[in-house]
């Protein structure tokens, strides 16, 4: 028998400072605090929770996680709302991107303050091959 898996509900991340990640994940995107517990916050929106309890931050244990946007136009305004907000981007100058070779999605990444990646995507936003390589993109 195999488990069928509904949409994630949450996850945990070690961060260096609860407060300060909490900060960066309700200015920058459509979260607010959900409640408070042991050395730590948790926010959430209509999707997801995200629970920052105070630990060691290893962001080579999450290689990235990826939240899908409506469309490119979407992308885009969250772009500059990040560039806006000061919030390191990978690419400068050329943010968006194929997420990999011959990927129909496209897709741009950051980081937040305790150095794990993000990315923001459009899915099947190409319909031909981008004239770029993107293997850049893929680590």
């Amino acid at each position: 028998m195999t488990i069928k898996l509904g949409a994630v509900g949450h996850f945990s991340l070690a961060v260096r400072d609860p407060e300060r990640s909490a900060s960066f994940w309700t200015k920058n995107f459509d979260f607010a605090e959900d409640f408070r517990f042991k050395d730590g916050i948790a926010v959430s929106n209509r999707y997801l929770t995200i629970a920052l309890f105070k630990g060691k931050p290893n962001s080579e244990a999450l290689e990235h996680m990826s939240f899908h946007l409506k469309n490119m136009s979407a992308l885009r305004a969250a772009l500059e709302a990040l560039k806006k907000s000061g919030v390191k981007l990978e690419d400068p100058g050329d943010e968006i991107g194929p997420e990999g070779p011959g990927s129909p999605h496209m897709g741009l990444w950051f980081h937040d303050p305790d150095g794990y990646r993000w990315e923001l995507s459009v899915q099947n936003a190409l319909k031909k091959k981008p004239r770029r390589s993107p293997s850049r993109r893929v680590r």
